[in-house]
């Protein structure tokens, strides 16, 4: 039994690594696993997955977010941009640029750690649920202040315990843009399933699921000028109301979702599920209790019709975060070869 529990929520990973881990499922990315990826590569050929991280432009998709900012670093005698060292060193001929940048972490292409979304839940068995996160882990203690306090930093569950473990491994690609076009679609256990069954595709332990909807070229060919109401109605996601389908997900052993959308689920329903009403099921299900990591706003458009082309649907995948200690999220630039 954990230490920071007593009782885990059903279904759940905790305690399946030890009690203090803080990887969930990335614990089956081992050196084999990670060799089976490695023999995906059969052109050499490389895909950018990260959007550019000015995109979507604005923060109309989400309101809470902006786009990255370039600010200056200050030398003695001026700002650090094509600077001239002979103000300092005559004769010297040596010019130089640097800056600072203020990023928010999930604006655009991402990994959601296991700290990024937690739940209610009596993990003390006393009868009243309290604010828990994977494994036990708890606000204040180990994460952040108090609930709503404001206070930052992870210092359990942060995304730089992603990043040391390089997040390499077989990455399999479901294209639900070719089967359901622009329109949003919740789709669920059947209909997923009924999309493995008509691309062939399989899943297994181990794996990572990439799921192309359609969200990046529509991102793309807006130019950084984003119909956020035309982008929220549009495009497949997975139902995460669904209990057929996070039992599936339960049960196929993925080590992570990636999705070219906001959320990878949809972002804008409520509604009752397993451990309770919740806007974010699937994040419940997959950072909460299973320890699976999210990633969300990929561009996965450019590898899923290579990969279509040449009637394959594995290939490998690296994206480790940066290796930014407490933070709960992290940019990435993710790389698919074939």
């Amino acid at each position: 039994m954990a230490k920071r529990w007593k009782q885990r929520p059903e279904g759940s990973t905790w305690g399946d690594w030890g009690d203090d881990d803080q990887l969930g499922r990335l614990n089956l990315l081992t050196p084999e696993r990670i060799k089976r990826a490695v023999a995906e590569v059969k052109e050499g050929l490389t895909f950018c997955l990260s959007l550019p991280l000015d995109l979507p432009g604005g923060n109309a998709v989400n309101p809470k977010r902006h786009p990255p900012k370039l600010q200056p670093v200050f030398e003695k005698n001026g700002v650090y941009f094509n600077y001239v060292w002979r103000h300092q060193h005559p004769g010297n001929m040596d010019v130089s640029c640097d800056e600072a940048v203020l990023l928010y972490s999930q604006y655009s292409t991402q990994w959601d750690s296991l700290a990024h979304v937690g739940a209610l839940f009596d993990a003390d068995g006393d009868g009243e649920p309290e604010p828990v996160y994977y494994n036990g882990y708890r606000p204040g203690e180990h994460i952040g202040g108090e609930p709503g306090d404001g206070k930052l930093g992870a210092r359990a569950l942060g995304i730089e315990n992603v990043a040391k473990t390089c997040m390499q491994g077989r990455g399999v690609m479901v294209d639900l843009a070719k089967h359901f076009g622009d329109e949003r679609v919740a789709v669920n256990y059947a209909q997923l399933m009924e999309v493995f069954r008509k691309d062939g595709i399989t899943v297994e332990q181990g794996d990572i699921l990439a799921i192309h909807a359609g969200w990046d070229d529509m991102i793309v060919g807006m130019k950084g000028k984003p119909d956020a109401e035309r982008l929220h109605a549009s495009c497949a996601v997975l139902d995460g109301y669904d209990p057929k389908l996070l039992q599936w997900i339960t049960d196929s052993g993925v080590v992570a979702i990636v999705s070219d959308n906001m959320g990878v689920e949809d972002s804008r329903r409520m509604g009752d599920t397993q451990g309770g009403h919740s806007r974010l099921p699937l994040h419940r299900h997959c950072l909460f209790r299973l320890g699976v990591n999210l990633g969300e706003l990929w561009y996965l458009a450019e590898l899923a019709r290579a990969l279509a082309k040449r009637k394959r649907f594995r290939f490998l995948l690296t994206a480790p975060p940066l290796r930014m200690p407490g933070a709960v999220g992290s940019p990435v630039t993710p790389v698919g070869t074939i």
